[in-house]
């Protein structure tokens, strides 16, 4: 990826859009929209704007060039906001910007086919190697159904809300496609629209064609097959890039791959395959440490935080390993007894599709991991592991700001973005353990301590070289992973993915 100039994120943008964009507007889709309604105890409609990096960076674009949003009603409010606007798209009220949303309706029991039961346990867990194969899934008939009466529709629905955007703009947008649940729409809308330019970006990671074989033909056929009607697919990292290819080869007749120039041909269609990596915003994250409330969360939590702080921060799921994580560092203090009464591990948990039985068991086995370790090596004056489970990121990024060892263990992630966040915030020269299948390796390997996510005694030596780490390392360390992050940011991301976008537009109409 280049390297990010010196210009603020608003200049770099503004200075692409007004000599590339204009007057092309652009249509965005993705299952969560920029804004959620919620309705008050007056029965009034709230509008919320969604949390992150990606929203902030896709939403800020829309200061620029027009941006059409296409989102899945969330709740009720999404509903009645959607009903209101006569199903039509509509001004976001949260700013005066040039952006316009339009919910995608779905009947309660087709989204629940949709989400529930394809995306969410089907998809997410394929696509990050969290199924225990021998057992589990068995795709019966209740997901076959769900396929056909639930995914299908639903990416039918989101293609012909931007076929009907795209059928009223002046001239030809950029579509630009987001993730897991929309796989089938680039197939949809290419059926009606075939010169569109059409971009994928896809955030988790991809396996190998071995562990896609678990998949009915079908819907693999179904997948693939309509990824590859898009014009650019992108990927987080290399490795996702030559997995995805490895699949084409696998499973699409008379696909040709061309490895170098990252292309595949398909029917006399061409798809471009390239690593995007995302990042995050790191001007909003600077100003962010600098606000009231994250300095009032660094004083409430200094007092939990030892003579050298282990820290974690993470959505309460299987694929972040939260658990081996808490066994090494079991290891850690059982092995280095000198480190007992002095080291903390803080942990910030996110609650994450609890209505899910697998989350659920996760974190109560997360939670009775944390206890055994407490009880097992606590005082009157000291116990090792503290941890918040909840909703609060000022508090888990005033949380980094403190860490002597930040862990970021995952099983396999697409990037993992706290592992960019971390080293960011952090005021204290502090060390980053990463794991080699987290998507953000790729760019923070050089500079971090890396470990297997399964193998703990790994983990337990690299906890041990962190803590024990010359300051000198330690701040040469720190230093290149801020440098590193601070070139590739967010407003980085979306412009390289922008420009191939624009590059093929301009060489189309």
């Amino acid at each position: 990826m280049v390297a990010a100039n010196q210009k603020n994120t608003g200049s770099r943008l503004e200075e692409f859009c007004s000599q590339n964009l204009s007057p092309r507007n652009i249509i965005l889709a993705s299952n969560r929209g920029p804004i959620e309604y919620h309705l008050t105890e007056d029965k009034q409609l709230q509008p919320h704007r969604g949390s992150g990096g990606v929203v902030t960076a896709l939403s800020s674009l829309a200061k620029y060039v027009e941006l059409n949003w296409i989102a899945s009603v969330m709740g009720e409010g999404d509903r009645l906001a959607a009903l209101k606007a006569q199903k039509q798209r509509f001004r976001v009220p949260l700013s005066d910007e040039n952006l316009y949303l339009q919910f995608v309706i779905n009947d309660r029991n087709i989204y629940h086919k949709y989400y529930s039961v394809i995306c969410n346990p089907l998809l997410w867990f394929l696509q990050h190697y969290m199924w225990n194969s021998p057992r589990t899934p068995n795709i019966d008939h209740t997901v076959h159904d769900a396929w056909e009466n639930g995914y299908i529709p639903v990416n039918q629905s989101f293609a012909q809300a931007v076929v009907n955007l795209a059928s009223q703009s002046e001239s030809p947008p950029i579509v630009m496609l987001n993730d897991y649940h929309l796989y089938l729409t680039s197939n949809y809308i290419r059926e009606q629209m075939p010169n569109l330019v059409i971009q994928h970006f896809i955030h988790i990671p991809w396996p190998a064609p071995c562990y896609w074989q678990l998949l009915p033909n079908s819907m693999r056929q179904a997948i693939f097959t309509s990824l590859c009607t898009a014009d650019i697919i992108g990927l987080q990292t290399n490795r996702d890039v030559l997995s995805f290819f490895q699949c084409c080869q696998s499973f699409i007749e008379n696909a040709e791959i061309n490895y170098q120039q990252q292309t595949i041909r398909t029917n006399d269609h061409l798809v471009h395959v390239k690593a995007y990596p995302i990042s995050i915003d790191v001007t909003g994250l600077k100003k962010m440490v600098s606000s009231s409330i994250v300095k009032e969360y660094e004083r409430e939590l200094q007092p939990l935080y030892g003579e050298q702080t282990i820290v974690r921060v993470d959505r309460a799921e299987p694929s972040k390993n939260i658990i081996r994580g808490f066994r090494a560092f079991d290891a850690l203090l059982t092995r280095y007894p000198q480190f007992i009464g002095k080291v903390k591990f803080i942990a910030f948990l996110v609650p994450t599709r609890t209505h899910l039985r697998p989350y659920k068991r996760y974190i109560q086995d997360v939670i009775q991991q944390i206890e055994t370790i407490n009880n097992k090596y606590k005082n009157e004056n000291w116990h090792p592991i503290d941890y918040f489970y909840e909703h609060n990121y000022a508090q888990a990024i005033a949380g980094m700001r403190l860490y002597d060892v930040l862990i970021v263990n995952a099983v396999i992630d697409g990037m993992n973005l706290v592992a960019k966040e971390g080293p960011t915030v952090n005021k204290r020269d502090g060390v980053l353990i990463l794991s080699e299948t987290a998507g953000a390796h790729e760019q923070l390997g050089p500079h971090a301590l890396t470990i297997a996510p399964a193998d703990l005694e790994g983990t337990t030596q690299a906890l041990y070289a962190a803590l024990t780490m010359p300051a000198k390392e330690r701040h040469q360390r720190a230093n290149a992973l801020k440098r590193s992050i601070e070139t590739e940011d967010i407003t980085n991301w979306l412009l390289c993915l922008l420009k191939d976008a624009v590059n093929l537009a301009h060489e189309r109409y």
